[in-house]
């Protein structure tokens, strides 16, 4: 949220969770009917103050789900909380597949010394993995995605790379097996997910059934930040250097 707020001055970047609603972590919901509310009462003031100002129109906030791919089950509940706060707030899609996406997991891989960091200068690491298995959550749909940034990926780092779900039973043995068949003999397993969606111990359970190293979930990295603007100013219609309203 702060790359997306230092992309745009006056950009009213919010953050709400799918569990729990508290004032650490406020719900979706609640951060949906905050925003409808703020914007009321910004009008009411107006109005008062005998400034000549239009009624509000258009969302009171625009909804970015922070997925790398698609995850129906996360995705029908990001839904439902927009559904319930009626016609405050507009939804849009998830962040990927992107290139900013295949450059965020390369970086988190040479930063866990996994892949060479710079291919233009023919960096190369002692561990650096012949073959990548991008890990993501979601099903088949999340896979198919997922395999659309692996090619991007593959294309950066010259070596292959496919998509496998954490969540399905026996989806990263059976690619790591495809991989090491295919004369791949040092892999690694990168997250195609931000973080939080992650169930804990899941990562490294399938670190341990593709038996390789893993690298960082994408995280807080830069490119994230500013595909959540891209989406938000997209929906909008407004250029990234202009505009101000609710995140």
């Amino acid at each position: 949220m702060s790359i997306a707020r230092s992309e745009l001055p006056g950009l009213e970047a919010l953050i709400g969770f799918l569990e729990g609603d508290d004032i650490e972590f406020p719900s979706l919901a609640t951060m949906l009917a905050a925003a409808a509310s703020l914007r009321t009462e910004r009008y009411e003031l107006a109005v008062a103050a005998g400034r000549e100002v239009t009624a509000p129109t258009g969302p009171a906030a625009v909804v970015v789900p922070l997925l790398a791919g698609p995850d129906s089950a996360q995705m029908r509940q990001v839904r439902q909380a927009v559904m319930d706060a009626g016609n405050t707030a507009e939804l849009t899609d998830v962040l990927g597949p992107h290139p900013l996406l295949a450059e965020a997991l390369h970086v988190r891989l040479s930063e866990a010394g996994l892949a060479r960091a710079d291919r233009a200068r023919l960096f190369t690491v002692a561990t650096a993995a012949d073959g990548i298995i991008l890990a993501t959550v979601g099903g088949e749909e999340a896979v198919q995605a997922a395999g659309i940034t692996g090619m991007l990926l593959a294309a950066r780092l010259a070596v292959p790379v496919m998509a496998a779900a954490l969540d399905q039973e026996g989806s990263i043995a059976s690619i790591a097996d495809q991989l090491r068949a295919a004369g791949s003999e040092q892999l690694a397993l990168a997250p195609y997910l931000i973080g939080p969606e992650l169930p804990e111990g899941l990562l490294d359970e399938a670190s341990k059934e593709a038996g390789c190293a893993a690298a960082e979930p994408l995280g807080a990295y830069p490119a994230i930040g500013k595909l959540v603007l891209s989406q938000y100013t997209a929906t909008l219609g407004i250029p990234q250097q202009q505009g101000s309203s609710s995140l």
